[in-house]
């Protein structure tokens, strides 16, 4: 499975700490298919995610049913106590490690995306780490690259133009104070790459609670999380959701049903423009 082929709608690791791999395994049994996790100790138990998608390899589910897509933190985003490659050692092979670790933590043989977790920067230190991730693509242990917690479009085109590897994903916090990432979406659409949405929910408690998105979350029968989540679905984003309550996650995978009118569109980009 690729970048191009995963699942519309992602189920979020961040944050589950011990009940990691039972959210996971529940997650699974329930009908996702596409999981988002990171090597960074500080935020992720990876592992975790390893134990709960093992539970399901050994059922039976083949690897090739499961979009598993995790990322290499930078050196500044880890807990300095738990770094789950050597601080010491050069870039690239920082990058390489943690490729390593993450293949070990989630119990595969390869990664169907590998995510750079945020820009670095001087911009020779953000080839030498996109070259390093390449070079997983080469061996074949990742399939697809991507980068999050980008919102410049200049840095993001210069990184296509000069990667030799494009870059397929850009996961970002989606939210009004980067206008919702509307320049950079538009490059996304332009060059093949698919866009993440995360805190989709968390950034906009405004946009839920507005009339229109409930008048239209009413005709549908449907939650104002679900409309919200199936128009962003119309917008060819994939957003990621976090939730740890079952009937969430069962919500979370009935928006395929919805099927919005050209209005109920319009009437949700004017809330996305108004924000």
């Amino acid at each position: 499975m690729s970048a191009s082929t995963a699942p519309a709608l992602l189920y979020g690791t961040a944050w589950k700490g011990e009940r990691t791999a039972e959210l996971v395994e529940h997650a699974i049994e329930l009908g996702f298919r596409g999981i988002d996790t990171a090597c960074q100790p500080k935020h992720y138990d990876e592992a975790g995610v390893g134990r709960g998608v093992a539970t399901w390899l050994a059922r039976g589910l083949p690897r090739a049913e499961l979009y598993l897509q995790t990322k290499f933190t930078p050196l500044g985003g880890q807990d300095p106590a738990r770094v789950p490659y050597d601080p010491g050692a050069p870039l690239r092979e920082q990058v390489a490690a943690s490729c390593q670790v993450s293949l070990s933590n989630l119990g595969v043989s390869y990664l169907d995306a590998w995510v750079l977790h945020s820009p670095i920067s001087p911009r020779a230190q953000l080839r030498e780490a996109w070259q390093a991730m390449e070079a997983a693509v080469d061996a074949g242990v990742v399939r697809a690259l991507g980068i999050s917690n980008c919102h410049d479009t200049r840095l993001l085109s210069e990184l296509w133009q000069a990667a030799r590897v494009k870059p397929t994903i850009v996961q970002n916090r989606f939210y009004a104070a980067t206008g919702y990432d509307r320049a950079l979406r538009a490059f996304c659409a332009g060059h093949g790459l698919r866009y993440q949405s995360f805190w989709t929910l968390t950034a906009n408690g405004s946009v839920l609670r507005h009339a229109d998105l409930r008048a239209i979350a009413a005709r549908h029968a449907a939650t104002p999380e679900q409309v919200f989540f199936a128009y962003l679905t119309t917008l060819d984003i994939t957003p990621l959701t976090g939730t740890c309550s079952a009937r969430h996650m069962r919500e979370d995978l009935d928006i395929f049903r919805i099927v919005l009118d050209a209005p109920e569109r319009a009437a949700l980009e004017r809330l996305l423009v108004d924000a």
